[in-house]
């Protein structure tokens, strides 16, 4: 699904956002406020998290509407896929991601993305 879709399922409470990125992308580059982080890679490992599912499972029931969100959907993508193989029913990915793809000169932000999108989002 979209940001813009993302974002009025989740302002109308009927889904809920999760930040999928590292500690550092979720507060220096921004995130969405109120939205919870659970690393699906830490910083400076290709590995996933071990603990990933478990502490999704921790904060949501099986059958709730969950939104994963990365830099640019590749990372939530692989994370939803991991979440339905471990019976989640109705985990979704963000396409586009918080950041977007890489523009010609290779920077993020300018080719689609959350904050391209304008919604709103927060930065320490």
């Amino acid at each position: 699904m979209t940001p813009r879709e993302a974002h009025q399922l989740a302002s109308e409470g009927a889904a809920t956002i999760v930040d999928i990125r590292t500690r550092p992308e979720w507060e220096f580059v921004g995130h969405i406020e109120d939205t919870p982080l659970i690393e699906w890679k830490s910083y400076g490992s290709s590995r996933p998290n071990p603990d990933f599912v478990d502490k999704l499972a921790a904060r949501f029931a099986k059958d709730e509407a969950i939104l994963l969100i990365c830099r640019s959907g590749i990372r939530s993508r692989d994370a939803a896929t991991a979440a339905a193989q471990a019976g989640f029913t109705r985990v979704y990915n963000v396409l586009e991601g918080f950041e977007g793809d890489q523009d010609e000169e290779g920077r993020r932000g300018s080719l689609g993305g959350w904050r391209h999108a304008g919604l709103p989002w927060t930065q320490y």
